[in-house]
């Protein structure tokens, strides 16, 4: 704040010299002769007495070397020269002549001042200025300045008046002098000490009341570099009768006057409360308030930051509250306004003072009717740090009023609060992004509840996008004893489903349908694994890995692919009712020799056997897919179940597709619950593969490709998948939703009930973890193996 406002006093050093700078080559010789002549013809003339110096001829001289001052590059040349040593006596020249003769050399001495000012730029070269004397010179000057004059009323020397009147374009001696000490306090504590102990801050604080308003400027603008981390020039600038006089100012019709009066008052109340206590009971706060509607925007971003600091004095026992009188005079419409500036430092100063003032509660519903919670959550997205953690504040004071989370809710202010929170680069505002998310779910889990269901009312919205934003909230921070009410009662996982089948819907709105309902099913425990521990027939008999494909006994063979397959009929009798019917209720096959598998390659075939005989089989990942479709097809629940758990752990958004179909196709429940969380899980990679990518992963990906039902999935995958992004995610939810709808109101019913019951669940529960720990053998029957190794034996 003050580096800028330094700055802006060098650019008006500069702009309020007369005549233009002329071009100049740093490098030159000729200029550094001219410059070395510049300063050794100010040395001779000053040195003269004072009835024989040649004004004219000083001032000219004066006027050049400040038009070489205004090249940054040729500073340090200047100075080498002796430029400190030779124009800082011009600051007290003819001081003791008659008045008259005096006043001819104001011009010198303006001139004087500008030069200080423009070397003073340059920071290596401040104390070099102060040890010179420069600052008793200065300091004298200020002292010197008529400020009882008005301007009509000014006497004048050669059309510049003595009293700096603003008509006539200089700004008189004062200015120039307050402006080179602006410029040589500037971020130096030692020069600003040295300012109060030479006397200077008295005199400056007398510029505050001048007739001329650049004057006024000039003093403040000094007083405000004096006053920034320094609390001894703080206090005596007080002390000096400086409140009313800026308090005034504020008031001015010059954007300039307030701009510099407002950040005078800015850094004085800084880390101190008590002068701040002070600007407060001396008025300011309501002229403060009027400069949120100043055409100047760097007053409009003082006043709000001041604002905010006002908002932070704690009030006396019997004082008032700023943060209500602030809002109450008017401060809140304007600072909402300024959300919405192009002006990044004016975004964010408003910001930091609604955060302030959010810390009250009934200032916190004012701000979000006022329409300041969207601009705040805009705010939030934006790349620049400070704005990102101001807006994180005031959100955070916003959520703390109960009547604003259905407002936060509707507008899917948590979602963006979320999105947000991940890309937030300083951890402090993604703490305080955190924070808010917890006080919003730690609202919506009171005991009254009427903040949840002042929220689940909303639902009935015949807003869309509303209704949408609610349920998608609620699935991530509802409590969980409610979320039959709100998702089945009350229709709300009707309202997810239809918004993950919008073929209309951003892919942004599926992203977060997707993750709600995700989470939704993460607490009714709907994405536990597939359990992979095949369940068995009572009837099952094993004979044992050493008679797969064996002769041994065998009395039925089939062929596979050409090749003959070794069987015995008890084991296939034992397995299922696809092979009981084949063998048992008139087939042909029940009488055959031999017996054709037409669609089954003999790798496949071989694993179903495997797992007949043994229980159970290594199901490869090529491999899942024929497995589970020759599974349904001879009834063999078990290996189903293995083939599930082995395609669910080897999902990938590639074989999605294939794996879904081939769920639907071969009546596996379990896999096509598993495949639809996937896809809600994996959202964002879905809606980001492109068509051409889509289609050639769907060819890699189809685990299938043998058998004569793997080129058909495909060919669907990549039809479903060809308009790619948005529209082809929601295609698919199309087709995954009866079955996670059918999924999670199950899920959703089952929570409910564990909710009611949760006592004897507690006590059942012992006994079920001692039955858990004792699961059934490979057979799921319980010795089902021993049977048929006692048979065996007995028929060799």
């Amino acid at each position: 704040m003050t580096s800028q406002t330094t700055r802006g006093h060098k650019r008006k050093l500069a702009d309020n010299n007369s005549g233009p700078s002329p071009p100049r080559e740093p490098s030159s010789a000729v200029v550094e002769a001219e410059v070395k002549g510049l300063i050794q013809t100010i040395r001779d003339l000053s040195s003269r007495p004072v009835e024989k110096v040649d004004r004219a001829a000083l001032r000219k001289a004066a006027h050049a070397l400040a038009d070489f001052c205004k090249t940054d590059e040729l500073v340090e040349l200047i100075v080498q020269h002796g430029a400190v040593d030779s124009v800082v006596p011009l600051l007290a020249i003819a001081d003791k002549a008659e008045p008259a003769v005096h006043q001819s050399f104001t011009e010198v001495r303006k001139e004087a001042c500008f030069i200080l000012g423009l070397l003073a730029v340059k920071p290596e070269y401040q104390h070099q200025i102060a040890t010179a004397q420069a600052l008793p010179g200065l300091v004298r000057l200020l002292q010197a300045h008529n400020i009882s004059s008005p301007p009509a009323r000014a006497a004048s020397f050669g059309g510049a008046s003595s009293g700096g009147n603003e008509r006539s374009g200089s700004g008189g001696v004062a200015r120039r002098a307050a402006d080179a000490i602006t410029n040589l306090a500037h971020e130096n504590l030692e020069i600003k000490n040295m300012v109060r102990q030479d006397g200077g801050i008295a005199p400056l604080v007398r510029l505050l009341n001048s007739w001329d308003l650049k004057v006024q400027r000039a003093g403040a603008g000094a007083l405000r570099t004096l006053a920034f981390k320094n609390d001894d020039n703080k206090h005596q600038i007080v002390e000096c009768g400086a409140l009313p006089l800026l308090i005034q100012m504020l008031r001015s019709e010059d954007p300039g006057v307030h701009y510099e009066a407002v950040g005078v008052i800015g850094n004085l109340v800084h880390s101190s409360q008590d002068i701040k206590q002070r600007v407060l009971e001396e008025g300011a706060l309501q002229p403060v308030i009027n400069l949120l509607g100043s055409s100047c925007s760097e007053s409009q971003r003082e006043a709000a930051l001041l604002l905010g600091q006002f908002a932070t004095q704690t009030p006396n026992d019997d004082g008032p509250d700023y943060k209500s009188r602030i809002v109450q005079r008017g401060a809140v419409p304007p600072l909402i306004r300024m959300l919405s500036s192009p002006d990044t430092a004016l975004k964010e100063m408003a910001a930091f003072a609604l955060g302030r003032l959010a810390q009250n509660t009934h200032n916190q519903a004012g701000i979000v009717q006022g329409g300041g919670l969207s601009l705040l959550l805009d705010l939030l997205e934006s790349k620049h740090i400070n704005l990102q953690h101001n807006a994180a504040f005031a959100l955070y004071g916003i959520s703390d009023n109960e009547d604003n989370i259905p407002c936060i809710i509707q507008v899917g202010g948590l979602q963006r609060l979320h999105d947000c929170g991940e890309r937030l680069t300083v951890q402090a505002s993604k703490d305080c992004v955190n924070k808010t998310i917890a006080r919003i779910k730690q609202k919506l889990e009171r005991d009254d509840k009427r903040v949840l269901n002042h929220v689940i009312y909303t639902m009935r919205s015949s807003d869309k996008a509303m209704q949408q934003s609610v349920a998608v909230s609620l699935a991530q921070l509802a409590p969980t004893g409610e979320l039959k009410n709100i998702f089945v009662d009350k229709a709300g996982l009707d309202i997810l489903l239809d918004l993950l089948t919008d073929k209309t819907a951003t892919a942004k709105t599926l992203q977060d349908g997707a993750c709600a309902l995700l989470e939704l099913a993460k607490k009714v425990n709907a994405t536990s694994p597939v359990e992979a521990q095949p369940q068995q027939p009572q009837k099952s008999v094993y004979l044992g890995e050493e008679y797969v494909n064996s002769k041994t006994l065998a009395d039925i063979c089939f062929l596979v692919e050409g090749r003959s397959f070794y069987a015995h009929r008890i084991a296939l009798l034992a397995s299922s009712e696809a092979f009981r019917a084949m063998f048992n209720q008139g087939f042909r096959e029940s009488e055959a020799a031999s017996i054709d598998i037409p669609n089954i390659s003999y790798e496949t075939f071989t694993a179903m056997m495997r797992y007949i005989y043994v229980g159970s089989v290594e199901v490869e990942e090529e491999l899942a897919l024929p497995l589970l479709q020759a599974s349904d097809q001879y009834l063999l629940e078990g290996l189903k179940r293995l083939c599930e758990a082995a395609l669910a752990q080897s999902l990938s958004v590639e074989n999605l597709a294939d794996v879904w179909q081939a769920s639907e196709a071969y009546s596996a429940p379990q896999l096509a619950k598993r495949c639809v969380l996937f896809a809600l899980e994996h959202c964002q990679e879905i809606i980001a593969q492109d068509a051409a990518a889509a289609a050639g992963g769907a060819d890699a990906g189809s685990a299938c490709s043998g058998t004569p039902t793997g080129s058909n999935l495909a060919s669907q995958t990549s039809a479903s998948l060809q308009g790619g992004g948005a529209a082809a995610f929601a295609e698919m939810m199309v087709r995954m939703v009866p079955a996670l709808r059918s999924s999670l109101l199950e899920d959703l019913a089952k929570a409910a009930q564990q909710q009611q019951n949760q006592p004897q669940n507690n006590q059942q529960q012992p006994q079920q973890n001692q039955q858990q720990n004792n699961p059934p053998g490979p057979g799921g029957g319980g010795g089902g193996g021993g049977a048929a190794a006692v048979f065996m034996q007995q028929m060799l």
